[in-house]
This record gives structure tokens, C-alpha cells and sequence, in this order.
């Protein structure tokens, strides 16, 4: 499948058998909204809700780390992706963290593909297309879930890459944040960004009606931040959701040696022992 559908696209294979639409909506904390009281209210027909804020290892204590299989297999049988499931993540939420629950079913094999819906639930609604509101019950399905090799970046994987230096390392983060100028969302979290990584704001990826930049406007942004394509990238951001933008964002211009770094600034900022930059890259 392509990373990116249309709502058109969507609205007409709407109800076909092997269509599993996911709401992947996530706020960062101390946002006022509550996703799955959001999707109960209204979500596009057919719809399940992914709760991705908790589709992450509990037996970790680093915030949103991805879960093992045997969990992830779990929560899609529960939400009815079959095998043969065809994938579309869509969310209703300003970090446009649908691109994380599309690289999570990616990563994991889920079905026979995954893509987001380009300009998510605010594009449909804009467009006055239908929505459902409750919390559906759908039968059980039967994916497996089995995480992919290589893909996924740790802590000591970019503590490596400070010495060698081989990999480009780019931070989805709002410009304050990866500055410092901006405190970090979460308590007792430092200031800054990884040395040597470069900022493309998550934000600047899209459009005024949501949907997503394309083409030679998406390549800019990767250029004005002095992206080197012929060189692998790690993405990061606070917590491993809005890196999956950048990282579907590079696929989307045809480059595939792209990884995540799951841990983000999330662990980087809590661990007093890695080194910390703070101004513009």
C-alpha cells in the first residue's frame, strides 16, 4: 500500500471486509483532551479505537516503548486485524500521531499493509464526511505480530553515533524544545537536544487543510536542515510519535535507510549521564 491515502479514497472502500480503520489520536501530557472519549463522541464509520497511548511495554518505565509481540499481536486481535487486513491510520490530534501507529504496523508485519490517512479525522470532518460515535465491538481477528529486525534505535546506538558519526540524527520536536529555550513537557526532563542532531519541527510537514507536504515542498524541508540523502537517518522527537512523521516523510521521497530512535528525548533528557546541546543545530 501507498503511506498515504485520500479521504476520496477512504470514503469509497469504506465497509469492504478486509478494511481495518484505527483512530491513533495521542496528546502530549498535560493536554486537556481525552482521545478515547473524543472517538466514543465521533470517529469515522467502521472505525476502532487503537488507544495507542497504551500500546506500549507496561514492564518498562520509559514512556510509550514499543511493546512485545505477543502484546501487540494481542491488542490487534482484540481490535479485529485479520492477516489479510488492509491498514489505515487515521488521527484528530495536532501531534498527527497517526504516522506512529502506521510505522508500529508496519514494523510488526500487521496485516497485508498499512497507511495513513492523509489529513486524518479534521480533513474528513472539513469535508463533512459521515462519522459513528460509541465504542464498537468488533470480532476477534487473527494478525500476528512479529517486530522486525534492525529497524528501532537505542540509547547506545546514538551514543555510537556521537563517535562515528555515520548516521544523520533528525529531531521532530518544536524548534523551543530542541533549543532549550522551551521547558520539556515532562518533569525533570533537561533541556536540549542530542549533539550533532539537526531540528525539522514535526509541524512544518503539513498543510493548512492537514493533509501532508509532497513532492519538492517536502523535500525542502529536509534540505533547509542540511539532510544529506545520499547518508542514513536516525528520527527522534520527545517520546517516538512524532519521529515516525519524519521517517514517513523520507519514504515518501524514496529514502529507506531510515530508523527511529524509540527511546527519544525521553530518555536522552532523563539520563543525567548522556551529553546535552542546547541553541540552534
Amino acid at each position: 500500500m501507498n503511506i498515504l491515502v485520500s479521504t476520496d479514497w477512504l470514503a469509497a472502500e469504506l465497509g469492504k471486509p478486509d478494511l481495518r480503520i484505527l483512530d491513533a489520536s495521542l496528546f502530549l501530557p498535560g493536554t486537556p483532551r481525552d482521545p478515547k472519549a473524543e472517538f466514543e463522541a465521533a470517529h469515522i464509520p467502521g472505525a476502532a479505537f487503537l488507544d495507542l497511548p497504551t500500546l506500549a511495554d507496561p514492564d518498562d518505565p520509559r514512556p510509550g516503548m514499543l511493546p512485545t509481540d505477543a502484546f501487540m499481536t494481542e491488542r490487534c486481535q482484540q481490535l479485529g486485524v485479520n492477516a489479510d487486513s488492509r491498514i489505515i491510520v487515521y488521527d484528530n490530534s495536532p501531534t498527527h500521531s497517526a504516522a506512529r501507529g502506521w510505522w508500529m504496523m508496519r514494523l510488526y508485519g500487521v496485516g497485508k499493509g498499512a497507511a495513513i490517512l492523509d489529513g486524518g479525522l479534521p480533513k474528513w470532518l472539513a469535508e463533512g464526511r459521515p462519522t459513528e460515535s460509541g465504542i464498537p465491538a468488533p470480532g476477534r481477528g487473527d494478525a500476528i505480530a512479529r517486530r522486525a529486525p534492525g529497524q528501532v534505535r537505542t540509547k547506545e546506538d546514538l551514543l555510537a553515533n556521537l563517535e562515528r558519526g555515520t548516521e544523520q540524527v533528525l529531531d521532530a520536536r518544536g524548534a523551543a524544545r530542541f533549543t532549550g529555550e522551551e521547558k520539556e513537557p515532562r518533569p525533570g526532563m533537561a533541556s536540549g537536544h542530542i549533539p550533532g542532531s539537526r531540528n525539522i519541527p514535526s509541524s512544518s510537514f503539513f498543510n493548512a487543510d492537514n493533509g501532508m507536504k509532497q513532492g519538492d515542498d517536502l523535500r525542502r524541508l529536509f534540505l533547509d536542515a542540511g539532510t544529506d540523502f545520499s547518508r542514513p537517518v536516525i528520527t527522534s522527537c520527545g517520546s517516538g510519535v512524532t519521529a515516525a512523521i519524519l521517517l514517513a516523510g523520507l519514504e515518501l521521497l524514496g529514502k529507506t535507510d531510515v530508523t527511529l530512535y524509540d527511546g527519544s528525548w525521553s530518555e536522552w533528557g532523563l539520563d543525567p549521564a548522556t551529553p546535552k546541546a542546547t541553541g540552534a543545530a
